[in-house]
């Protein structure tokens, strides 16, 4: 039996030692009680998938939704075996009907206040527990759009708040430990690399595009690419608190940023989710070509899931990082 009450707005917290059960611990508004470990779990949102699979729970996972690029090579064969109830945005339905005892989920935007999935109280009503990602509730106003507002900078301390919680509610609090010391010892090594960098790079991310000739989605000043940027020492010429704020290429090539990030996907929702189209602009477009970052080919590609709040974003940090070294952005 799950017990679901009303709780405070903070990062999990567990209230027991070694994942015995009863479990308590609070998410993102909601305090929940798990009386054993759970053992059918429907996943909305890449990144709690790949959370799972890195836990070695891929046998609890009983369908997966909202994919914006390839599983991870090493998951591909577990994941082959687990239905795909969508692409992007799952049913209700379709979700309750797996019958699972817990719903993950990556963004507030499909199961939330205003969730297009639904809301977490319609699956609470009908006893099924959701856990939302600290990473998209923490310090963030998701009241805002479908993105949100960041109130503080994001840190990787949510996300692997959230690789503990999802250990400890599946009865392995171990492996969520010792995954995240793994990541953190990863994200050191990162911080002193950084140290070789060019202490006065600038740099703009860029997601997508509701269509290429309207301004673009880019990352904010406090969301995870701002996070990684700021490890790195390198300054964001977006200065909005938006998730992804969408900026004029004017005001962008205005800034002249040394580095364009882009994110490369599978997910077609927008033209410029496809990173071809993204360079075609940026070597084409009258304003975005005359930038120094693209003359200089200083353009870096990652996963779309590498420049968000997802265990990706480490080895994104490490793609960037070696990417600018290669491109010679080091002190002299």
């Amino acid at each position: 039996m799950v017990t679901l009450l009303t709780g405070l707005l903070t990062v999990g917290t567990v209230q027991a030692q070694e994942s015995s059960f009863p479990l308590t611990l609070e998410n993102c508004g909601q305090t929940l009680t798990f009386e054993h470990p759970v053992e059918r779990i429907v996943t909305v949102g890449q990144a709690t998938t790949e959370i799972l699979y890195a836990l070695g729970l891929a046998d609890k996972v009983k369908a997966t939704s909202v994919w914006f690029t390839p599983v991870q090579p090493k998951y591909q064969t577990v994941n082959s075996h687990i239905p795909r109830l969508a692409d992007n945005d799952p049913s209700f339905e379709s979700v309750v009907n797996q019958h699972p005892d817990l719903v993950t989920v990556q963004y507030e935007w499909h199961i939330g206040a205003n969730g297009i999935v639904g809301t977490r109280e319609q699956f609470h009503d009908l006893g099924i527990p959701t856990y939302v990602m600290p990473t998209d509730c923490v310090g963030k106003d998701n009241s805002t759009g479908m993105d949100g507002t960041r109130l503080q900078l994001f840190s990787t301390q949510w996300l692997f708040q959230s690789v503990q919680d999802l250990a400890d509610i599946a009865g392995v609090h171990q492996r969520g430990a010792e995954l995240v010391d793994q990541l953190k010892a990863r994200e050191d090594e990162v911080k002193q690399r950084a140290h070789q960098l060019d202490s006065d790079l600038s740099a703009v991310f860029w997601y997508s595009s509701a269509d290429m000739n309207v301004d673009p989605f880019v990352a904010g000043s406090l969301g995870a690419p701002a996070y990684m940027m700021k490890q790195l020492g390198i300054h964001n010429i977006v200065d909005t608190a938006e998730e992804w704020p969408m900026k004029s290429w004017e005001s962008i090539a205005k800034a002249n940023p040394d580095i364009i990030v882009i994110a490369k996907m599978d997910r077609r929702r927008f033209p410029a989710d496809d990173y071809q189209k993204k360079l075609e602009f940026l070597h084409n477009d009258p304003v975005a070509s005359q930038m120094d970052a693209v003359k200089n080919d200083h353009i870096i590609m990652l996963e779309a899931t590498e420049m968000d709040a997802t265990l990706r974003m480490i080895e994104g940090m490490e793609k960037l990082i070696q990417a600018l070294q290669d491109q010679n952005m080091v002190e002299e």
